[in-house]
C-alpha cells in the first residue's frame, strides 16, 4: 500500500516537474535551433558566437559570475573558519549580523550602493572633505561601465549563502583529523591546506554553485546600473519582439547550458567526495577562546564586513527618508514624506496586494508538494527516489531568467500556456506557478529533514492501533514536522515575494506588478523615484529580514535550506 501511494505521488510530482518546468525549459532551448520554416538549424546559437555584442554580453555574465563566486569566498570562508574554530567577544550577535544582507533585494541594494559609491556619493564626498581626494577628480568607485558595481553587490549579497554551507561543513569535520595533523607537527597554513580545505570543499561547491549561476543570470543588478552589455539584460531587451527575433532563444539557450554544467559539476563532485557519507563526528572541535586583543581584533573584523555588508541597506534607508542626497556625506534634510507618498502612489500599494496574493499562492503549491516528495525520498522504499530528489533540485540550476523566458513564449497567443493567463493579461497563475517551482526545492529539503529528524515508529504505531494515513498525518506526522514546514514556507514565501527575474518579465501591466515590478518601475520615475523605491525597498527589506530570521529559528540549523 506504501509502495502504491509512493508511486503516485511520484507521478503526480513528476507529471506537474514535466509540464511546468521541463516542458519550458526544453521548448526555449528547441526554439534556439527552430528555423522560420520550422526546420532545424544551428544559426542562431552560432550567430551569438560570431556576433560581438552577443558574445561580449556572455563573457561579460561569465565574469561577473566567476568574480562574484570567488570575492563571496574571500568572505565566506574565513568568516565560517574563525566562526568555527573561535570564541571571541560578541561572537553570537556578529554571527547572527553577517547574515544581515539576505534581508535586501540585491537589485533594491544596488540604489543604496549607487549613492554611496557613486562619482558623487558619499564616500568621495567623505574624502573631499578630509582632503584626500581633488573634487576635479572624483574616483568612480563602481568601475567603468559599473561592472565592479555589480561584482560588489553580488558579492555583498550572497557570500551568506556560502558562509552557511562552508560553516555546516565544517561543522562535519572530525576534529580528530586535525588534531593527528597538529600532532605530527604540521604547520596551521598546511593543515588549513592539506586538511581543512578538502573537506569543506563540497559545501564550497556547494554554495559556490548556486552563487555563480545567480551572479552569471542576475537581471536586476545590471539594470539598475544601465550595464546593457551583459547577456541577461540582452534577453530583457529582446523580449520587445520576441515573435521575431530568435537571438534571445539561443542566448537562453547558451546561458542555461553552463549553468546547468556548473550545477552538474558540482553535483558530480559531491558524490565523489567521502565526506557527505561520512559518519557524523563523535566529538566537536573545542572553541579556542581568545581574550584580549586577539579575541577584539576578530571582532573588529567581523563587525567591519557586517558594514561594509551593510552599505547598501544604509544608503536605500537614507535615501528614503532624503530630501536632498547629491554630493554630500549624508543627506541634507530628513523626511518620512516618501512613505507617506509612497502609499498614495498608485503602483504601490496594488503591487503589495498583487505580490501578496502570488506568493502565498505559491507557497500553498510548495508545502503540498514538498510533503508529498519528501515524504517519498524519506518514507518510502520505491525505486527512482533518488532521481526524484535530483529532480526537484533543477530549478537551482535553472536560472529564473530562462523558466521566465519560456512561461513569457509559450504564454503567447495560440501557444501552450495561453490559457492560463487570465482576462486582461492576468498573470496570476503564470506567476504563483512560476515562483512555486523556483522555489520548491527549499521546502523540500526542510520537510527531508524534518521527516529524517522524527521518529518513524510513532507513525508506524498510530497506523497499528487503526489510525488512518490522514488521521496519523494529522495528529502525529505534521505536528512533528510543523516547524521545518513552517521554516520552509516562510522561506519559499519571502522569495517569492521579492522575486525578480518572474516578476520583470512575466507581469506586463501596471495593475498586476508585483513590489520588485513596482520597484523597479519607480526607478525609472523621474522626480522622487528613488525615494519612493527606496521607500518600498525598506519595507521589503524589514519583510524579508523577519521572514529569514523566522525560517532560520524554526529549521535550527544554518544553512540547512540553502545547501544543494
Amino acid at each position: 500500500m506504501r509502495a502504491r501511494k509512493a508511486i503516485i505521488l511520484t507521478t503526480a510530482v513528476a507529471l506537474f516537474f514535466g509540464v511546468f518546468f521541463l516542458f519550458p525549459v526544453v521548448m526555449v532551448i528547441g526554439e534556439a535551433f527552430v528555423d522560420k520554416e520550422g526546420g532545424f538549424t544551428s544559426a542562431y546559437v552560432v550567430q551569438v558566437f560570431a556576433n560581438p555584442v552577443y558574445l561580449e554580453g556572455l563573457w561579460n555574465a561569465l565574469l561577473l559570475g566567476v568574480i562574484s563566486t570567488i570575492a563571496a569566498l574571500l568572505i565566506a570562508f574565513p568568516l565560517a573558519l574563525f566562526t568555527h574554530r573561535y570564541r571571541f567577544p560578541l561572537k553570537g550577535p556578529l554571527s547572527a549580523l553577517i547574515l544581515v544582507p539576505l534581508v535586501l533585494p540585491p537589485f533594491v541594494g544596488a540604489v543604496g550602493v549607487k549613492q554611496m559609491l557613486g562619482v558623487k556619493g558619499a564616500l568621495n564626498a567623505f574624502l573631499e572633505k578630509i582632503g584626500m581626494m581633488d573634487p576635479a577628480a572624483p574616483i568612480d568607485w563602481l568601475g567603468e561601465g559599473r561592472f565592479w558595481g555589480i561584482v560588489i553587490m553580488n558579492a555583498l549579497h550572497l557570500y551568506p549563502i556560502l558562509y552557511m554551507n562552508i560553516a555546516a561543513s565544517l561543522a562535519h569535520l572530525d576534529p580528530a583529523m586535525e588534531e593527528a595533523a597538529q600532532n605530527l607537527g604540521c604547520s596551521p597554513w598546511r593543515r588549513l591546506r592539506r586538511i581543512t580545505m578538502p573537506l569543506t570543499m563540497p559545501g564550497i561547491f556547494a554554495g559556490g554553485a548556486i552563487v555563480f549561476i545567480w551572479s552569471f543570470t542576475e537581471l536586476g543588478v545590471p539594470l539598475v546600473f544601465d550595464y546593457s552589455r551583459v547577456a541577461p539584460v540582452q534577453i530583457y531587451d529582446g523580449l520587445k519582439d520576441l515573435e521575431s527575433n530568435p537571438f534571445p532563444y539561443a542566448l537562453v539557450a547558451v546561458m542555461l547550458v553552463i549553468s546547468s554544467a556548473v550545477f552538474l559539476l558540482s553535483k558530480a563532485f559531491l558524490g565523489r567526495s567521502r565526506l557527505g557519507t561520512a559518519p557524523r563526528p563523535k566529538g566537536r572541535q573545542a572553541e579556542k577562546v581568545l581574550r584580549g586583543g586577539k579575541g577584539w581584533l576578530l571582532t573588529a573584523l567581523f563587525l567591519g564586513i557586517f558594514l561594509f555588508a551593510s552599505l547598501p541597506h544604509l544608503g536605500v534607508i537614507l535615501l528614503s527618508v532624503a530630501t536632498d542626497w547629491y554630493g554630500t556625506i549624508l543627506p541634507e534634510q530628513l523626511t518620512g514624506a516618501h512613505y507617506d507618498e509612497a502609499l498614495g502612489h498608485p503602483l504601490v500599494v496594488p503591487s503589495i496586494q498583487n505580490s501578496l496574493l502570488y506568493a502565498s499562492g505559491a507557497m500553498l503549491v510548495d508545502l503540498l508538494l514538498g510533503l508529498a516528495i519528501a515524504w517519498v525520498i524519506v518514507r518510502s522504499t520505491i525505486r527512482g527516489r533518488a532521481l526524484l530528489d535530483a529532480l526537484v533540485m533543477l530549478p537551482l540550476a535553472v536560472p529564473g531568467l530562462v523558466l521566465a523566458f519560456g512561461y513569457l513564449a509559450l504564454a503567447q497567443e495560440g501557444r501552450a500556456f495561453s490559457f492560463l493567463v487570465g482576462a486582461n493579461g492576468n498573470p496570476v497563475i503564470l506567476l504563483v506557478l512560476a515562483y512555486a517551482v523556483r522555489r520548491l526545492p527549499y521546502v523540500v529539503r526542510a520537510a527531508v529533514a524534518g521527516l529524517q529528524q522524527s521518529n518513524v515508529t510513532l507513525e508506524e504505531a498510530a497506523l497499528s492501533l487503526g489510525a488512518t494515513p490522514m488521521r496519523m498525518m494529522r495528529r502525529i506526522a505534521l505536528p512533528l514536522l510543523s516547524a521545518n514546514l513552517l521554516a520552509g514556507g516562510i522561506l519559499a514565501f519571502a522569495f517569492a515575494m521579492l522575486e525578480v527575474s518572474d516578476s520583470l518579465i512575466l507581469a506586463q501591466q501596471a495593475e498586476h506588478f508585483p513590489i520588485t515590478k513596482a520597484i523597479y518601475t519607480l526607478l525609472n520615475t523621474l522626480g522622487n523615484g528613488y525615494e519612493l523605491a527606496s521607500a518600498l525597498g525598506v519595507w521589503a527589506m524589514i519583510f524579508l529580514g523577519i521572514s529569514i530570521v523566522g525560517a532560520v529559528l524554526l529549521a535550527g540549523k544554518r544553512g540547512g535550506l540553502f545547501r544543494m
